[in-house]
């Protein structure tokens, strides 16, 4: 009876929590995590010090629930009057004139609709980061393990492949991009003067991101053209033999520092660049996996020889889908050493390697939006849970563990990404925005 109960109880919240959400385009949730975000740049601090907490949370207060649990009425009341409320009331009474201005986008100018929910996000981004340098650190990082774990989703994902160079192709990248801007555009200990004026460094900074990432697609070379002309297993023992082999090669190579790393970037990673690199990254790689080489791709890995019964090339379906992701990979290692303006060959090992494997198979295979999730979840939950210090390493396989027992192919598996369908009006007067089907 009890148990009836419960259950009864649980689906009357869920059915309130339905009617309170129902309706609300994302314009809207934009719009009150927007307002959330100026609220709390406005009136977080003197909040926090009228409920007595040492200083704004930073994210979401799990330092102060984790390090000091008396604090945990004072942060959740923070959180509910600072995002909460906001979030939730604005987001429903905006709800009518949002959905007026998605119907209106979504049927004359569904580009400019996409542009306007990107600008809301980079605004909330930029609101929510300009309280701490932590804040901003955390969520650049967020951003280009985005990129990594999308690239790596390509190859492990829609191609059926086990690739374990994706650090090797992110050392590459930031080693690479980092030569160009330091001896380019910096006075270093190490090169000397700058070859060009500084003046010209940040408006050169594209090519060394696209330098970078064609660095790292030559590398691909090594592995793509041994492996590729075998099936089976050889991809994931030559790839995982070539991120050693970059490894090594880095860190005896004393031209660009050795064991010691490369230092002086110029910081040139700012919110805007990362930002607008990694909404790239997510649309082409959208685009590429929904074009015809995302269809071959998804042939070659259910079944290679029907795929070639089909008249599709596999080999060179496979070779410009490595190399496509491996540069991906290595613009998003030249974002990482100029957002953390120093490199170092150790930090490009198997603890890497494990966690980009990690926010793939958490967000789920061959699917955009699970990238994008992952990545996100697993670099939240491991900053926010650093506290627990060592036990953090405990949780978060055993968190990893739990999804692949009951979600073996992660949380958002095999569904496409639509950003019209996404930013569509919600009251049912979908028009031109009316969703086609999200899954395979």
């Amino acid at each position: 009876m009890n148990r009836r109960n419960g259950g009864t109880d649980g689906g009357i919240r869920a059915r309130a929590a339905a009617r309170l959400t129902r309706g609300i385009p994302l314009l809207a949730w934009l719009l009150g995590a927007l307002l959330a975000a100026i609220l709390e740049s406005w009136f977080g601090r003197e909040l926090a010090d009228l409920l007595d907490l040492p200083r704004v949370p930073v994210l979401f207060g799990f330092e102060y629930a984790l390090n000091k649990p008396q604090l945990i009425p004072a942060t959740l009341a923070f959180l509910l009057l600072v995002y909460g409320v906001p979030l939730v009331l604005g987001a429903r009474l905006l709800r009518a004139p949002a959905n007026a201005i998605a119907r209106a986008l979504a049927d004359r100018a569904p580009a400019v609709s996409v542009l306007v929910h990107l600008a809301l996000v980079y605004a909330v981004l930029h609101l929510w980061t300009d309280l701490s340098d932590y804040r901003l650190i955390v969520v650049k990082i967020t951003l280009i393990a985005v990129m990594l774990t999308l690239s790596l989703n390509v190859v492990n994902g829609y191609m059926g492949e086990f690739s374990c160079s994706h650090p090797g192709f992110m050392a590459l990248g930031a080693y690479a991009g980092s030569l160009v801007t330091i001896v380019g555009f910096t006075k270093s200990q190490m090169f000397g003067p700058p070859l060009l004026p500084p003046a010209l460094g940040p408006y050169l900074f594209p090519l060394a991101l696209v330098i970078g990432g064609a660095v790292a697609a030559v590398g691909a070379l090594a592995v793509a053209i041994p492996s590729f002309r075998t099936r089976g297993d050889y991809l994931a023992i030559i790839s995982l033999a070539f991120t050693f082999i970059v490894k090594s090669l880095i860190e005896n190579l004393e031209a660009v520092g050795g064991p010691r790393g490369l230092r002086g970037q110029p910081d040139w990673a700012n919110l805007p660049v990362v930002f607008a690199c990694t909404v790239l990254c997510v649309g082409v790689i959208n685009q590429f996996v929904r074009s015809i080489y995302g269809l071959a791709l998804n042939a070659v890995r259910d079944n290679e020889m029907a795929a070639e019964a089909m008249t599709i090339n596999t080999r060179r379906t496979k070779m410009i889908a490595f190399l496509f992701a491996a540069f991906w990979a290595g613009v998003a290692g030249v974002l990482f050493a100029h957002v953390l303006r120093y490199v170092n060959p150790g930090t490009f090992g198997l603890q890497q390697l494990a966690e980009v494997l990690a926010m793939m198979y958490f967000g789920g295979l061959n699917s955009v939006v699970g990238s994008i999730v992952g990545a996100v979840s697993i670099n939240l939950v491991s900053e926010m849970l650093r506290p627990l210090e060592i036990w953090k390493w405990v949780f978060i396989p055993l968190l990893l563990i739990l999804v692949m027992i009951f979600r073996p192919t992660g949380l958002i598996a095999f569904r496409e990404f639509d950003p019209l369908a996404l930013v569509r009006p919600r009251d049912g007067g979908g028009g031109r925005g009316t969703p086609r089907g999200e899954g395979r």
